[in-house]
């Protein structure tokens, strides 16, 4: 990935802080990109830099601060029983998220069938509980080294919304934070959801390689093809 990325200004006007890289030209679709917990917007700009630049990339920052330049979309434990979420607290954050999108591509003018949404560990996380609960919002979403929310289970979209959305899955097969039998649960809940599933493993741990990302530069093309 590109480490020449020049990160753009932080901007603080809408319900969740971002940085933008504007497309170059007419706009031919949004990318939006989360973080891990943390983390910041920041980390995710290897990935914002290798996006065609036919397509504008949103870096989010997730609106829980946990210290110095790290945030989160909620807290989490790693018990040995698995994770343990502040449930409150990502609903919160999934209700932010989608106001976040729909007035972002208003102000951009870019349809929901032009944009996708994805992020990185408990980005992908959001990204996912957005896009299953509210797949009018995007054209897709990307898990990357992440997993779905069980407790999203009540809130999701009726079948017939959710085979219009296309997904992602990568995860590294030697993840220690988040096992590899996430992203197995994750293929298995999305086909019988009826989601268009394309999913990928690595030999990485906890972390986006070259690899992972060249994958899913194919498949934002794919999702949103030039038009």
């Amino acid at each position: 990935m590109n480490a020449a990325f020049t990160l753009p200004p932080l901007i603080d006007d809408l319900s969740l802080s971002y940085r933008l890289r504007p497309a170059e030209g007419t706009a031919q679709g949004l990318v939006v990109l989360l973080h891990g917990v943390g983390s910041n917007e920041a980390s995710m700009a290897g990935l914002a830099a290798v996006l065609p630049p036919s397509l504008a990339v949103a870096l989010v920052r997730s609106p829980m601060p946990l210290g110095p330049s790290a945030f989160c979309a909620f807290q989490v434990s790693f018990t040995a029983n698995g994770p343990v979420i502040d449930a409150e607290a990502a609903e919160v954050t999934r209700g932010k998220l989608a106001v976040f999108v729909a007035d972002l591509q208003a102000r951009l003018r870019i349809p929901a069938e032009r944009t996708v949404v994805a992020g990185f560990s408990q980005g992908g996380i959001m990204s996912a509980s957005l896009a299953l609960t509210h797949p009018d919002s995007v054209a897709g979403f990307a898990i990357l080294s992440g997993r779905i929310l069980p407790e999203i289970a009540p809130l999701l979209a009726p079948a017939a919304e959710l085979a219009r959305v296309q997904a992602l899955v990568t995860h590294g097969s030697f993840d220690n934070t988040l096992p590899v039998a996430w992203a197995e649960r994750s293929d298995q809940w999305l086909g019988e959801l009826g989601v268009k599933l394309e999913s990928h493993r690595y030999p990485a741990g906890h972390e986006i390689t070259p690899q992972m990302a060249r994958d899913f530069v194919g498949w934002v093309g794919r999702v949103l093809p030039a038009a």
